[in-house]
């Protein structure tokens, strides 16, 4: 079953944001977008370039109201360390969410059990709360924080555009759809 249109399920966790270790929950991802990245673990060698690319871009985020969410198995005690340990993760601005138990990688459905590691799940979440993005990739496929700040913009104008839709390599300023009879079979 798709995660798709279904609202995220409840959790609570500590992360490291800031210099500082804090509470997150389902609750704070609520009333903005908000895009939630899992990655496999702390210490590894695709993640951090995935993480040093979103750190990149998190000011282009925050301009379009979106808070971004970085998770994965280790505890908010790694995510300092390593922090501390690498000038790539130093970047960082967003939360580090520690999910030592799971319990948020498997209600995003992105958990290895015989692993305890979690996919690279990445998920746009609207202000209420559903999911309008969900895109999992292999542990080896790293991903683009430039495409993702372009599908997050394509959801939020969808969701303020009722009635049209955003073609393939859309970027804000460009020409939307409004699917009707008039348009089968010409596109």
């Amino acid at each position: 079953m798709s995660l798709i249109n279904t609202e995220i399920k409840p959790f609570k966790t500590t992360a490291f944001h800031n210099g500082k270790f804090g509470p997150v929950s389902d609750a704070d991802l609520k009333g903005k977008w908000s895009v939630v990245v899992f990655y496999p673990a702390d210490f590894t060698f695709v993640c951090p370039t995935e993480l040093g690319d979103l750190a990149d871009e998190y000011e282009s985020f925050q301009k379009i109201g979106v808070e971004v969410y970085a998770v994965s198995t280790d505890t908010h005690f790694t995510h300092k360390a390593w922090h501390d340990a690498s000038e790539t993760i130093k970047k960082i601005r967003y939360p580090m969410l520690g999910d030592p138990t799971g319990t948020i990688t498997r209600n995003f459905d992105v958990m290895i059990e015989e692993e305890g590691l979690a996919l690279r799940g990445t998920f746009v979440i609207n202000p209420e709360g559903i999911i309008k993005v969900c895109e999992i990739h292999d542990l080896g496929i790293g991903r683009d924080a430039k495409e993702l700040l372009r599908k997050v913009q394509a959801a939020q104008y969808v969701a303020s555009h009722p009635g049209e839709v955003c073609p393939a390599k859309w970027t804000p300023g460009d020409a939307t759809l409004a699917p009707s009879l008039d348009l089968v079979g010409k596109i």
